[in-house]
Parts: C-alpha cells; structure tokens; sequence
C-alpha cells in the first residue's frame, strides 16, 4: 500500500499552473516581451511608413551612408533607409511564420490528439501518412510549389506547415498517450462524456506544455526557412522589403558596404535564438516535477518568527518540528500535514505507519525538500544536525542529499534508468559524492554490489535493470543510497513489492548495514511486521498529522490512540485461525476535507462531543509517549475492540 498525500481530489488545471511557471521565469518575460515587440512592430510599422514597400529607390545621394543622425541604421545600395525598411519588412517576414505555424497546429495537433487517444486503425494510418511525410524531401516539394506559385509565400509557408505537420503529431500523440491511460480519464468516459470533450476539455489541457515547446521550435524553423526564401527572391518580390531579402541586398554590396548584412541578420539571429530561449522555459516549465524552494522573503519571515535552534536539535540526528505542508488544489492550497512533529536519534530506526493518503511519504520528501510539484513547506523546521532544512536552497539541500541522507524508494525499477548498466549507475554515485577515478568508482561500485549481499556483484553492474529481479533491483538501489556514506536513511516501502522471504532479506541487510555503519534510519511501512522486526520507535500518522508515538513494544503492548489500535486490531500477521479479519469502516480524509477536531473522529468508536470542540493537540499521557487523543484511559491494554471496529 503506497503513499498518496499527493492525490488531491481533482488534479489542478494544467494551463493555469503550466503559465504561473513559465511567467515565474525572468527569461520568459524577456522573451515574450521581445516577440510582442516585434509583432506590434509587424502591425504598426507599415501603416506608420506606407511608402517604404513601393519605394524602388530613396535619395541616390546618400547611398552606402553608416549609420547617423538622418538615417539611424544607415542607407541600402538605393539610398533607402534601412532602419525603415527593417521595421516595414517585419510584417511580411512575422506573416509567413505564422501561416507555417497555424498549418503545423491545425494538422499536427488534431492528428496527434485522434491517434493517441483512439489508437488502433487509427493511428496506424496517421502513422502511415506521417512516415510517408518524413521520407520527402522538404525543400524540393518547398520549390516545386514555388515553381507553380512564383513568388507566392504563402504557398510556400502552408507548404512548410503542411510537412512540418507529423512532427509535432509525433510530440503530441506521445503526450496523449501518457494522458489517456490516467484514471481520471476512465472516469470520465464512464461518467458518459463525450470522446471530443474529454479530448478537449481534460486531454488538451495536459499536453500544452510540449506543444508550447514543439511551436516555440518550429516557429524558429519557419522564420530560417522564410528568411532563407526571401534571401533567394524566391517569395518576396522587390521593391518589398523583407528580413531575407535585406540580407541578400547586403550580400551584394558585401565589399563596398559591409554594414548592410548586420541589422536584419542581428534581428533574424535575435528572434531564432528567442524563440529557442523560449522553447527552454516552456520545456522547463511543463517538466518540473518537484516544489521549488521557498523564496528568500518567505523563508526569512520563517526564520525569524521561530525559534533560532529546537532545544532538541543538537541532541538528535532529525528533528522534525511542527511541521505543515500543503499543495495547490482547484479550491486553494490543501494541507497535507498539520503539526507533524518527532526526532530521529543516531543510530535508531524510527518506522512511520499509518494508511495510504496519511502523510508517510510527504514528511519523508519534505525532509529531502523534493515535494512534488507545487507542494511548499508552509510552517514548522526540519533540523538535519541542528542544520534547519527549510531554511536551506535547491544548491545546499543538493549537499547534504546523498552524502547525509540516502533514499531508498518504494519502486526501485522506476528509481534506475533503463538505459544505463547498474555498475555505471553506482559509479556515478560514487564520483558525485567522493569525487574519485572512474576506476576507483567502478571498483566502489562492485564493493558496494558485494557489500548489500549480491552473487557475482561483478556481473551484476554489468547488467542492465531490466535484466533483475525485484529483490535485487531493491538491493541495488540500497547500494546506490549506501554511495555517499548517508548518517541518515529514508527508506520509503521497501519491501512492499517483494515476496516475504526476500523481505526479510532486506530487512536482515539493513539491520546488519545499520550496524556496521550506525546510520539512523526513517522507515515508511504500512506492515506491522516491518515495524516489529526492525524498528526502535513507531511514529503513527493519520490524515497529516502525528496520533502517537512510542517504543515499538510499548505501542504494540498498549495503544494509547483509537486509531492504532484499530490498526493493529485489523494486523494480519495477528489474526487468529478462522478469524474474521476486522476492518476500519470509513476512509482517510483528502487533503482539504478534514474534519473538525480530531480527524479521527468520524471512524472512532470512542468519540464524543468534545473530540469536534477544538484541535487535539499531541500530549504525553505517559513517560515516553505522545498521544492525539482525549480518552487514552478508555483503550484497552492488550485486548483490542473488534467488534467496534469491524
């Protein structure tokens, strides 16, 4: 059973959030603010200066003039004014970028669209055409078309459109693919909508991002190939000004007058390398995949509001302090965790349990500082050997990641790319933390491979992961976080895809790693077996938030929470013969849907009127332990309500 903080009732809209990234970028704005530049430009200029396109020639006397008070740019072979005709020219030059553009979209994005989400004959026949597409050579059919159009550019920028086209479907059937197969997506359909709505209204909105970035690089594309036409006279007919045909009017007097060429290529190179910028920070966008750290302001307002150091910080390992976490959602920010606060000492193994959506995984990446997407640390500290972590940026947290505290995640053949052996993948490990030879790497790879147990580790690192098997996919990823010496390791689920004996294989190894090494452990689990067999302390979460904590025989001894001892009520590896197992009614509370006071309280057969009155705050009911509970003394020692539960 995995974590699922992070499934929030309705996924956020895509373009909303896709645009407050992009526009979060400085690069960005400069971007898009050069381009608005140039097609007000497009628009104004030729109204403002009507003559210049018919103009053959200007003042013969002041031809071949440099740039000065009378002309700014100077004058062309014709005595004309370039700056005038650079700004003239970038109307039709804008033009025939667009109508490629507009071509490109309205084939390739529709086409993309029906052969991912309907796939079968289909998209094989979209398929067909776009190989078919690939194999011609696009600047003869460019040219043929112009043979039968002279001098008609947008016949040759719809020509260009046109095979430009399976590209982008390529991009964008790609994306829809990955949309598709998502369980809001089968929902919908059940729900009766519409193929065409559910296409334009929750598939399109995903994949905006890569059509942004794959229009972003076409449009670069069309403007060198427009340019290029213009260069030959092949689309713009003189006098007209153009980019490309100013380029070639420079050309020509290249000896006597060298300054020509450099205004319009200037802004051709200018606008092509914008477009590339912008491709970036769209890409950049669409993919970001983790929370980014707090602002400067945020953080200091933070810091100065706390306490400078937790009395505790010095005297454990991790000490997690109030924490709060939420993440965007359609309605605002849902919290994730509230007031989630314990410590770590050197040396122990700490499990947190609790059900899928209680908040496990989410106080393990916050510690990391890799919440996923949107996700910010809206109070509370994480101290890391009296080192506060929220305080800390991407660059110093990617200092401490590895070296300090290691991960081991639930899926390891998800957390090893499929493109590399797992020596090279161990060996780069290595080199990032210690900074050694290649070869002193692979040999710390392979003594790495040996070290979590693994037969022949010298043929392992040889093999791709593919070619393991579960258990030992599992072992390399342990010999990956064992790459930096961490004093602190994250171990989120990792035995839950594994048979029962290679579970306790894994877990045999982290105990005898842990005493080689005496590395503290953060065990994420779900199984009160793991928590038994390895575990010094058991943190239990429930909707956000810390119910209780103890020693692991003190918590399975008595329980001083309903909630866990609902949970281990309904333990399998307790259950008796012909037993029926009990159950929890109801279901963990989304983010932003939690109810007042105690949120255990519409599952709780002890609750009363008091548990909705206030918040329940976290007290010691007895020596070494913490409870969020106000009717400790009603549980049972040992002997747990089934039927309550059931």
């Amino acid at each position: 059973m995995s974590d699922a903080t992070t499934s929030i009732a309705t996924p956020e809209p895509v373009p909303a959030g896709f645009a407050r990234r992009l526009l979060r970028k400085r690069l960005a704005w400069l971007c898009l603010a050069y381009l608005t530049t140039i097609a007000a430009v497009a628009v104004a200029a030729p109204l403002l200066l009507p003559g210049v396109a018919a103009e053959n020639a200007g003042d013969l006397a002041a031809a071949q003039q440099g740039p000065g008070p009378a002309h700014l740019l100077g004058t062309d072979t014709l005595g004309r004014d370039v700056l005038e005709r650079l700004l003239v020219g970038t109307r039709v030059t804008v033009i025939g970028v667009a109508v490629a553009l507009l071509v490109a979209l309205l084939i390739g994005v529709p086409l993309g669209l029906a052969a991912g989400f309907f796939r079968g004959w289909l998209d094989t026949a979209i398929g067909w055409l776009a190989d078919l597409t690939f194999s011609m050579p696009a600047i003869v059919i460019i040219l043929v078309v112009l043979a039968v159009f002279p001098q008609n550019m947008t016949a040759a920028m719809i020509t260009l459109g046109a095979i430009s086209a399976p590209g982008l479907m390529r991009v964008v059937r790609s994306a829809t693919l990955a949309v598709r197969d998502e369980l809001y997506i089968d929902a919908a359909r059940v729900s009766g909508l519409s193929s065409i709505y559910i296409i334009t209204r929750h598939v399109l909105p995903r994949i905006a991002g890569p059509v942004i970035v794959q229009t972003s690089l076409l449009a670069a594309v069309a403007l060198l190939v427009q340019t290029g036409l213009a260069f030959l006279n092949l689309v713009v007919p003189a006098p007209a000004p153009s980019w490309g045909g100013m380029v070639a009017d420079g050309v020509q007097a290249i000896v006597q007058h060298p300054w020509l060429i450099w205004p319009p290529g200037l802004v051709i190179v200018l606008t092509i390398l914008t477009f590339g910028l912008l491709a970036d920070c769209a890409r950049d966008a669409s993919t970001e995949r983790w929370s980014a750290p707090a602002p400067a302001s945020r953080r200091a307002k933070r810091h100065a509001t706390a306490a400078a150091h937790h009395p505790d910080a010095h005297q454990h390992l991790l000490v997690i302090d109030s924490l709060r976490v939420s993440f965007p959602s359609p309605s605002g920010p849902a919290q994730v965790l509230d007031d989630v606060s314990f410590t770590i000492a050197p040396g122990e193994t700490v499990g947190v349990v609790g059900e899928s959506g209680c908040g496990k995984t989410a106080t393990a990446m916050a510690v990391l500082g890799l919440l996923p997407a949107g996700g910010t640390v809206d109070g509370g500290s994480i101290y890391f050997r009296g080192q506060d972590l929220t305080m800390l940026g991407e660059a110093e947290l990617s200092q401490i990641r590895g070296t300090k505290i290691g991960l081991v995640s639930q899926e390891p053949m998800v957390s090893l790319d499929p493109a590399f052996r797992v020596g090279s993948q161990l060996a780069e490990a290595v080199r990032q933390h210690h900074r050694v030879s290649r070869a002193a790497a692979r040999a710390r790879a392979v003594e790495l491979l040996r070290r979590v147990h693994l037969p022949d580790p010298d043929a392992v690192a040889r093999r791709y992961p593919h070619e393991l098997s579960g258990g030992m996919a599992q072992r390399v990823v342990l010999a990956r976080a064992l790459a930096g010496d961490p004093e602190l390791l994250i171990a989120d689920e990792p035995t839950t895809a594994l048979d029962v004996t290679v579970q306790a294989e894994v877990l045999d190894l982290l105990r005898e790693i842990q005493a080689d090494t005496g590395m503290a452990i953060l065990l994420v689990t779900h199984d009160w077996g793991v928590v038994a067999d390895i575990c010094d302390r058991a943190v239990v979460m429930y909707a956000g938030q810390v119910v209780e904590q103890a020693d692991v025989a003190s918590l399975f001894g008595r329980p001083m929470h309903p909630y866990t001892e609902a949970l281990l009520a309904a333990n399998p590896h307790t259950a008796a013969d012909q037993e029926e197992l009990p159950t929890i009614p109801g279901t963990v509370p989304k983010p932003g849907q939690w109810p007042l006071g105690c949120h255990f309280r519409p599952r709780c057969p002890y609750a009363t009127a008091d548990c909705a009155s206030t918040d329940i705050e976290l007290t010691t009911p007895a020596p070494q332990r913490a409870s969020r509970c106000l009717h400790t003394d009603r549980l049972t020692s040992g002997s747990y309500e089934r039927t309550a539960i059931a």
